[in-house]
């Protein structure tokens, strides 16, 4: 969420009462005229001020005029120039009984009926000071919003994303149960490590359950049935199945909307972009898995040679938003992309190699169902129901043809249609009329068909995918992948035979341990040697092979592999050499990054 960045306001008006004090900081243009947007609110904080009596308020205004306007930044400088005579209350006032365009000759008439002395005043129009205020308080507004804006309103310290309405105000001020469990949610849904950090306490919760004594009790929930019926034909999976198999399949929507948009619009729709991570993805996948082969060549535990292939996104992308700084921007990017990749590349991997058996006809109308898909993206249907209809559809008979039902997930994210974002400039003209029309109506509650109307230019401002994948992507990272993580983790510790010498756990150990870090780190070397591609200066080789490091954190992906592949105890060996690589992948690969110097990269050719 975004926050307020020092310095403190140049200008202060404070209304002090007994209770805690709350500061409201509020970012202002007095010449943005064009909807009157500064005014506005003005007004709204005017009519709130009898309401804000008991609550403790530091009222405190910084400057943010529109870059190139001369008029705004003139009223910047004379709100600061008046403050230099403690009469920036009374200029504030008098800016905006004022209309914009302002000028010098109209400032300093100001001046002069607020008493101010104006030769001073016109002094510190241009003075030092003044110019490294109003510097200050933009700089602030850049850093303390990704789309800085005016009017910008933050109450103790955290933006308000609010209507910009009187009981909307005072409940952000007065900070109910309700606004304040929305604040500290919203915060953390947007912490980069959010999710790596639900999924540890997943495992964890299960890993405890199962070695302190209730591992009878979650087992029997893990197989507890639920299903539907209908007349002769009935339905029914364990939780555990239920999970892995249909909410998983929500995941990897949410997985394939996100890839098919970098393909589309995003860092790998360019080939130069997308060459570099590509081949390091190609490598990730290849060698791990070519060392598993040669670990476990002649027995039966050679199945599980995709179980290494896999990075999970989460926990590598958490820890390098953990290490801030100490990561080049492009070092992020670089891995994000890889990581995309090599989700596409486990998603393959899964459908091809670990389904359970084949029937012919179930697949046949499997692929009848996502033919239909296709038929509406051609004829532009972009009405999401019927797609989450056949996407259900097209999942049971997937999941009854044999193939990995998960992929009905990815092949719902492909048939879903694509489309450019809409015009800003004309949505936004559409929505002020209908505005403008509410208001005209002079009544008390904007009118049914208004509201609908604004939400179908909010819908229309981005594509389909867009939106079901923002409606699905907190419940996906916060509540399916931890459940997957709990059930899928209890590992019984106390009297496992667990052995590093069994060829299904070294090979998954030394996959993803070893594996993942050569492949990635070795198929860049011969790519960049062959002028395939070129990493960015930034990234420095030790920053590389950190971050390929990282990239051997399996969990989610691999441990889905692995339960496709085994089962038994050799399933809960290979889950915990899964655990037991990860977690020293995150160890190392952090280790590594942290002890870098941020030294740019020799690249050959």
């Amino acid at each position: 969420m975004p926050r307020l960045t020092p310095p403190f306001s140049t200008g202060e008006a404070c209304l002090i009462s007994n209770g805690e004090a709350h500061q409201v900081v509020w970012f202002i243009d007095y010449a943005d005229n064009a909807e009157n947007a500064s005014r506005r609110v003005r007004d709204v904080i005017v009519r709130s001020i009898e309401k804000f009596a008991g609550l403790g308020l530091v009222f405190a205004v910084r400057f943010f005029p529109k870059k190139g306007s001369e008029s705004a930044e003139l009223a910047a400088r004379a709100a600061i120039a008046a403050h230099h005579q403690d009469r920036f209350p009374e200029m504030h006032e008098a800016l905006f009984e004022a209309k914009p365009p302002y000028d010098v000759a109209l400032l300093c008439r100001m001046a002069g009926k607020i008493g101010l002395d104006v030769k001073r005043f016109e002094a510190d129009l241009w003075s030092d000071e003044t110019t490294q205020r109003l510097q200050s308080d933009i700089a602030s507004a850049r850093a303390s919003s990704a789309i800085p804006h005016t009017p910008m309103l933050f109450i103790d310290g955290v933006m308000f994303e609010g209507a910009w309405d009187d009981e909307a105000i005072i409940e952000a001020i007065e900070r109910p149960l309700g606004v304040r469990l929305e604040l500290a949610s919203t915060a953390f849904f947007r912490w980069a490590a959010s999710n790596g950090l639900v999924l540890i306490v997943s495992t964890i919760a299960a890993l405890a359950a199962v070695n302190l004594g209730w591992d009878e009790s979650y087992e029997t929930l893990r197989q507890a049935t639920a299903g539907l019926s209908a007349g002769s034909w009935s339905f029914s999976l364990s939780l555990e199945m239920w999970i892995n198999e249909a909410l998983m399949a929500l995941f990897f929507l949410v997985v394939g909307i996100e890839i098919k948009r970098e393909l589309v619009d995003g860092e790998l729709s360019d080939p130069r972009n997308a060459a570099m991570p590509l081949i390091g993805a190609l490598g990730g996948m290849l060698v791990p898995a070519l060392i598993f082969y040669v670990a476990t060549a002649g027995t039966a535990a050679v199945r599980g040679w995709g179980v290494p292939t896999a990075t999970d996104i989460a926990f590598t992308l958490g820890i390098l938003a953990l290490l801030g700084d100490r990561v080049p921007t492009s070092l992020k990017v670089f891995v994000a992309a890889l990581s995309i990749l090599d989700d596409l590349g486990a998603i393959v991997v899964i459908a091809l190699f670990y389904g359970q058996g084949f029937h012919a006809d179930a697949f046949f109308v499997a692929l009848t169902v996502f033919a239909l898909m296709i038929v509406l993206n051609k004829g532009k249907i972009y009405a999401r129901a019927p797609y989450a209809f056949l996407a259900v559809v097209l999942w049971y008979f997937l999941y009854q043809s044999g193939v990995h039902a998960t992929l009905a997930g990815v092949l719902t994210a492909a048939a879903i249609p694509a489309r450019s974002s809409a015009n800003i400039e004309g949505v936004a003209m559409q929505a002020r009329k209908i505005f403008q029309f509410e208001i005209d109506r002079e009544c008390d509650k904007p009118s049914t068909l208004g509201v609908l109307h604004l939400k179908k230019l909010i819908d229309r401002l981005r594509d389909p995918g867009f939106h079901l994948q923002h409606r699905l992507q907190n419940w996906s990272s916060f509540l399916i992948l931890p459940l997957y993580a709990f059930f899928n983790t209890g590992i019984l510790l106390r009297g496992t035979d667990f052995q590093f010498g069994e060829p299904e756990v070294y090979g998954t150990i030394l996959g993803l341990l070893v594996g993942k870090p050569l492949g990635i780190c070795l198929f860049v070397v011969i790519a960049i040697k062959l002028r395939l591609g070129r990493l960015s200066s930034e990234i420095g080789w030790s920053q590389l092979a950190g971050a390929s490091m990282l990239c051997g954190i399996g969990f989610t992906m691999s441990i889905l592999i692995a339960s496709a592949a085994f089962d038994g105890s050799q399933l809960q060996a290979v889950k915990l050499s899964v655990l037991v690589a990860s977690l020293a992948s995150a160890g190392l690969g952090t280790a590594i990054v942290l002890c870098c110097r941020g030294a740019l990269s020799k690249q050959t050719g």
